[in-house]
């Protein structure tokens, strides 16, 4: 009988580095055992092929390039604010791989359970398709408010996709995702119609 193999330990899991930070290394346990759990549970033909797609979708912003430039045009009068979001995801994988270099961390290895995708480089921390698609859900979240369900659903499906392929430690995606919210607040002139608009048009503003 073939002796299984365990899996790759985490960083931080070495019997003496687990010993001067038992808190991380418990994080560290809870980190492989949700990857574990997302890469080999409720998998079949018709999930993987789905969250496949929405690998595909979330690589380098595509989707969400796609959708700022189908949004500016149908929506005139916000056209502006639509085409500015355009710029977020990509910018956002800018800042993200800046991350990833100084971080170093290596995607994870699932003894018999590869990953069911590809990806340009081999670094980990943080998500690239966390950081793009939450940066990119809360700036077009700014120009639609009433969009948000819809976006944050679908940058969720996104983020799910990469522990689900194998691609990232859940702990990737939640970094990624936080990055992701902070850029997309930070991106500017995404609210200034919004100001102007809610003077109205009988508002008298007063001179300086």
């Amino acid at each position: 009988m073939a002796r299984r193999r365990r899996l790759p330990r985490l960083p931080g899991r070495d019997p003496r580095a687990r010993a001067r930070h038992p808190v991380l290394a418990t994080l560290a346990d809870a980190d492989q055992a949700a990857l574990r759990a997302l890469r080999t549970r409720a998998h079949g033909g018709v999930p993987d092929a789905v969250m496949r797609a929405l690998g595909v979708a979330g690589e380098w912003g595509a989707v969400w390039a796609a959708s700022g430039i189908a949004a500016a045009a149908v929506d005139r009068r916000r056209r502006r604010r639509w085409v500015a979001t355009t710029a977020v995801a990509p910018a956002a994988i800018g800042v993200n791989f800046v991350i990833k270099l100084a971080v170093g961390r290596r995607r994870p290895i699932l003894e018999e359970h590869p990953p069911l995708a590809r990806a340009p480089t081999k670094l980990s921390f943080p998500s690239a398709h966390a950081t793009s698609s939450l940066a990119a859900a809360t700036a077009m979240g700014r120009v639609a408010p009433g969009g948000r369900p819809a976006l944050y659903g679908l940058a969720a499906a996104i983020c799910l996709s990469r522990p689900y392929l194998g691609m990232h430690y859940p702990s990737d995606v939640l970094a990624g995702a936080a990055l992701g919210i902070a850029l997309g607040r930070l991106a500017p002139g995404l609210d200034a119609d919004a100001r102007i608009a809610s003077s109205g048009p009988d508002t008298v503003v007063p001179a300086p």
